[in-house]
Formats: structure tokens, sequence, C-alpha cells
């Protein structure tokens, strides 16, 4: 009889306990999909705020900005991460399937890094001069100051919002043909790391084992290096904010996991990937 007693108290432990399991909610899952410039920073912040908030699930993955954008507008993500503005054509597809343009919350600052290999006697380069560099108007390093080699080229594809944003703010027409596209910034380091000739574009996290090149505005500026102080003072020329986008105003976990970003604790994981707070 005494068996009989633990084994009905046994049974009624276990069911409850299946009950209990029933009611508890799964953590809810948030997605961040895009740019590969943000890609370390986006996968600090996920790790970091994981371990501080049990139960906090977040997945991030890179792909470019407009792999990205193009999951958001396709419910395939809950955030996108972009290195450039949302276009209005993918404004439109957000309106026409969701009936809103979506959301644009600004988390840190980039200064696009020009990448140069060790063995390169150029220091500073002219944003007028990058771009006839990566137009192909300029094809040969002496043209420039360097020697008389021709110039290498590398860059990201055109799904990068970095590709985009450089084109628009450096280039100014098309790329040449010439240039290499690659994958992700870290190809494009690599690339450059491995070619006394090579030039290439990335955001500022990525530049290890090369020669950053300062940028002058024009030829009677001086030439700055990307820096917290010089891309708050507008000095160096090619900065850029960061962005996430989502569909709707952020609630529950989502607007946690975004307040947390943005707080002192957040950006400072920002100034420690390499990237700079944007307060």
């Amino acid at each position: 009889m005494k068996s009989f007693k633990l084994l009905k108290v046994s049974i009624i432990a276990v069911l409850l306990g299946v009950v209990s399991f029933a009611f508890t909610a799964a953590p809810e899952r948030i997605t961040v999909k895009g740019s590969d410039t943000m890609v370390i920073l986006a996968q600090k912040w996920a790790e970091v705020y994981m371990k501080t908030n049990n139960g906090a699930n977040i997945q991030v993955t890179g792909g470019g900005s407009g792999v990205g954008i193009s999951a958001l507008i396709n419910g395939a993500t809950d955030i996108a991460n972009a290195s450039r503005k949302m276009k209005r054509t993918e404004m439109d597809k957000l309106k026409q399937r969701y009936n809103t343009l979506g959301v644009e919350i600004a988390c840190a600052k980039d200064g696009i890094t020009i990448y140069l290999n060790p063995a390169n006697k150029i220091k500073e380069l002219s944003v007028k001069q990058l771009g006839d560099i990566f137009r192909g108007t300029i094809t040969n390093w002496k043209e420039v100051g360097g020697v008389d080699e021709n110039i290498k080229l590398y860059g990201r594809e055109n799904s990068s919002g970095t590709y985009v944003f450089f084109q628009e703010n450096v280039v100014k027409g098309d790329y040449a043909s010439s240039c290499q596209t690659l994958p992700g910034t870290a190809a494009v380091v690599n690339a450059v790391k491995k070619d006394a000739y090579g030039i290439g574009y990335g955001g500022a996290a990525y530049a290890e084992g090369i020669v950053i090149c300062k940028v002058k505005k024009d030829d009677n500026s001086p030439a700055y290096a990307a820096t917290a102080e010089t891309i708050k003072t507008g000095e160096y020329p090619i900065s850029r904010y960061l962005y996430m986008y989502l569909r709707n105003r952020p609630t529950g976990e989502t607007k946690k996991y975004i307040d947390w970003i943005l707080s002192a604790e957040g950006q400072k994981l920002v100034v420690e990937v390499g990237y700079f707070p944007v307060k």
C-alpha cells in the first residue's frame, strides 16, 4: 500500500511537471540579418546580451545590407542590419506588403576605411583620387606618387551597403570593370594583404594586417584617419551611420534588446569592436 501511494505521488508530480512545462512560454527568438560590415558588432551584441539576459534567443547572420532588407520585406527577419539607408524602392515594397515604411534606427557610426598593403609607400589620398582609382581613370600607382605598377582594385559585391555608399559618395559613377568584387569585407582585407599593389575599402573594424590610408576631402585639405574624434567633427570625409531596420516600432523583447544596444553598455561594445558610438 505504501509503495502504491509513492507511485501515485510520483505520477502526480510528473503530470504537474508536464502541465507546468506546457504553460512555460518558449523564449522569443529575435532574428537579425544583413550588413556584412555589421556582422562582428551584431554578433558581439547578441553574445553579451544573451549572457546577461536568461532566455534571450538572438540569431545573427550576414549576407549584405540588400540581403537583410529583402529578408525584412519578405518576413524572414525581425531586424535588417544595413550600412546604408533603405532605398525608396525598398520602402515602397515594405509599404505594399505591410502598409508601413519601416522604422530606421541609427545604432553606430563607421568611417569607410581605405586598405593598402604594408609594402605600399602611399600614405594618403584625396576623395577625388579614390574616385578616379575605383572608376579606372587612374590605373597606375605612379599617377598618385607611388611606384610604376598597375593598381589592383578589390571591393564588395553589389548587394553590399558599403558598395552602394562608396559608389554614391566616392566613385560617383560605375566601378572599373577590373575591380574584383568579393563576398565580404574580411575577403577584401585578405586580398589587399596578399597583393603589394592592391587597394580596397570597408569597415574600420576589419582593418588588421594592412595599412590604413588617410583620406583628404580635397587637394587643399589635411588628410585624416578615421577616429572617433575625426568622425564626430566631420573631418574624416567618408563616414556614415550604421542602421537597424524593422517593419514596425519594436515591442516586447525586441524593444528591450534595441534599448540595450543604444544604452551606454551597448554603445561601449561599438567602440570595443572598432566602430564609433552614436552618442
